[in-house]
């Protein structure tokens, strides 16, 4: 055994002395990495909170949430607060006329900049540069220079208090951006992959929705998400052309539900409520968004 056990050990010293001098540097890496996911970490619990408390004050009953001594766990969760917001006055007309206001400008967002998007990058005319420019302009007009103009629009084609008014508001607003949004996803399609398609024997149409279309999916879904949380939670055209209180968005309905409570003792319960219920939709649109936008990335890798 005296003999073996020289001849086994030198291998082994071997491989310590060439891992030696690499072990400070990974030393160092191992603790980096472990302060970057612990400063992650702290990041995500910071920006987690507010939600959390929003829900957790949802749920707790008011007498809890005037107490000096506040309570970080659901102990006395409770779902009052949710019956009483949704058998109060006006929420299910809010919610039917967010969803439809929502819907139509999603559709009309995605139908024109897409449109757009594709005639500035694929095709060459006379004013493209100024197109872009002014479609940049337009994005930076302040939606409160607008106001008296949209008034008047919208009260001489009488179409205050409407779905449809509100909803060209709505995509006019968000139009601009998204088409400078869909542009970058349009010109990072090459042309080419259209051409070798109508090479096989495609026309342009098939080639367009067989091979562009499907890769631009990502870019469609990114657009159609910033549209909805724009529209969803826009609030200050919506007081100019909304002016009924029996015809309100959401966010409007959630300022005449704040204000009616403060006359009586503002009840934070009810109005955690309100927001976590008004908050939801987006949750629920981003989350099966969010899926269906990283299938179409992976499809367009594999794709491309």
């Amino acid at each position: 055994m005296s003999t073996i056990a020289p001849a086994q050990a030198a291998p082994v010293a071997a491989r310590d002395a060439v891992r030696r001098p690499h072990a400070p540097g990974a030393g160092r890496r191992r603790v980096r990495r472990v302060l970057l996911s612990a400063l992650a970490l702290v990041a995500s619990l910071v920006w987690v909170f507010p939600v959390y408390w929003m829900i957790l004050s949802a749920f707790t009953p008011s007498a809890y949430l005037r107490s000096k001594n506040p309570q970080f766990l659901p102990v006395h969760a409770t779902g009052i607060n949710f019956s009483r917001v949704l058998e109060g006055d006006g929420f299910t007309t809010a919610l039917k006329m967010s969803l439809a206001i929502t819907s139509l400008t999603v559709l009309l967002v995605l139908a024109f900049a897409f449109l757009g998007a594709l005639a500035i990058s694929r095709w060459k005319f006379r004013g493209r540069k100024s197109f872009v420019l002014a479609v940049l302009f337009i994005q930076m007009l302040p939606a409160e220079g607008l106001f008296i103009a949209q008034y008047k629009m919208l009260s001489s084609a009488h179409l205050l208090d409407s779905v449809i008014g509100v909803t060209v508001l709505y995509t006019a607003a968000v139009i601009p951006f998204t088409i400078w949004m869909l542009r970058g996803f349009v010109a990072g399609v090459p042309a080419e992959l259209e051409e070798a398609a109508m090479v096989d024997g495609l026309s342009r149409t098939q080639a367009f929705l067989r091979i562009t279309f499907p890769l631009l999916a990502p870019g469609l879904v990114a657009s159609g998400v910033y549209a909805f949380l724009q529209a969803w939670n826009e609030f200050t055209v919506a007081i100019v052309a909304l002016p009924s209180p029996d015809r309100q968005t959401l966010p409007l309905w959630l300022r005449e539900f704040l204000t009616a409570s403060v006359n009586r003792g503002v009840d934070w319960g009810q109005v955690m409520a309100a927001s976590t219920l008004i908050a939801l939709p987006v949750i629920v649109f981003f989350l099966i968004v969010q899926g269906r936008m990283t299938s179409g990335l992976v499809s367009g890798a594999v794709k491309g």
